[in-house]
């Protein structure tokens, strides 16, 4: 059966319009309207209760690790967009400990303050996977996927390979790592299918890595900075360096102009998502369209409240390699 998506392309609007119209809310005018229950009828998709409210508080939960860094700030404010188009405010769960976020999932009463959850590049332990499905909310995912639940995210193991076969296809055999820290508190998957990623492309090239190439900074810049600092420190410095974000790769750009070494002429740097300074930095990256993966998640969640039955949706989105003045061949 279709849904809002299909609604909003065939009536030439977008799906927070479609959503307003559905719902009853006096701020799409009758002509669009018209068009939007037209669309609807002839796709199949029931009408007879536009004026029905969505939930009972109108309001969707956010959950994120971080609220300032760029990746999360981006998907936050995609999702926030799309959900008051569609009349619905959003409540900001923000933690930085272990016991914050234990506490959260296993909160019952989150049920009596929002109609829906999207939770942003936060795996959940089995424990809280189960105390979420105990809420009975709609939910979805930004940045991984579980069956079970409604998600969007982009291919990080693809992203990775495109990103290292540049390098090889430049001539790199000695390419260094700036990979994600795996910590107790936060078990990101980018970390490990962007690593992994990399390794496949060198195997297939033949190409040995040395694990004295491989460094760990917390996706920020000034970790990824000291990092830096300690790989170059090391024998045997390598000609490139894959970063597993934009923001380490500032902090390795930063680190070779303090030890008096240019990029791309000494050493070749690619960093990951296309930050809104990567052009600024004439930075080579692989770029992923962030606020439209909140947006998205956003329309899932409001198809989710509107159709309670519908299975959940499964969106891998694609990256794409940008080329900028930060590698050469050698």
């Amino acid at each position: 059966m279709a849904g809002i998506q299909e609604i909003a392309e065939k009536a030439g609007v977008s799906p927070a319009t479609v959503s307003r119209a559905l719902r009853g809310l006096t701020n799409v005018n009758e002509r669009t309207k018209s068009k939007i229950f037209e669309a609807a009828e002839e796709l199949g998709y029931p009408v007879d209760t536009p004026k029905k409210s969505l939930g009972k508080k109108n309001t969707v939960g956010i959950i994120s690790p971080f609220t300032s860094r760029w990746y999360f700030a981006e998907a936050i404010g995609g999702v926030e967009q799309a959900l008051r188009e569609a009349g619905l405010d959003i409540l900001l769960y923000n933690f930085s400990q272990i016991h914050g976020r234990e506490k959260l999932f296993n909160r019952q009463h989150i049920r009596e303050r929002v109609d829906a959850i999207i939770t942003i590049s936060l795996p959940p332990t089995e424990d809280e996977f189960n105390a979420m499905l105990s809420l009975d909310l709609p939910i979805a995912l930004i940045g991984f996927h579980r069956p079970e639940f409604s998600s969007v995210a982009i291919d990080d193991y693809a992203g990775a390979r495109s990103a290292t076969q540049h390098l090889v296809n430049q001539g790199h055999t000695s390419i260094g790592l700036i990979s994600g820290e795996h910590t107790t508190t936060w078990e990101f998957p980018v970390t490990r299918d962007r690593r992994h990623g990399f390794m496949s492309v060198l195997e297939e090239s033949g190409l040995t890595f040395n694990p004295y190439h491989e460094v760990f900074a917390a996706f920020d810049m000034d970790s990824a900075q000291r990092a830096v600092d300690d790989l170059l420190a090391r024998p045997d410095r390598p000609t490139a360096i894959f970063c597993g974000s934009d923001e380490m790769a500032f902090g390795a750009l930063m680190s070779l102009k303090r030890h008096g070494l240019k990029c791309p002429e000494d050493i070749s740097i690619v960093g990951y998502d296309d930050h809104k300074m990567a052009e600024f930095a004439d930075l080579t990256t692989i770029a992923q369209p962030v606020r439209l993966l909140g947006e998205m998640a956003a329309w899932s969640i409001l198809e989710k409240m509107n159709k309670p039955q519908s299975p959940p949706k499964t969106l891998t989105l694609p990256t794409t390699l940008i080329v900028r003045g930060s590698t050469r061949k050698i």
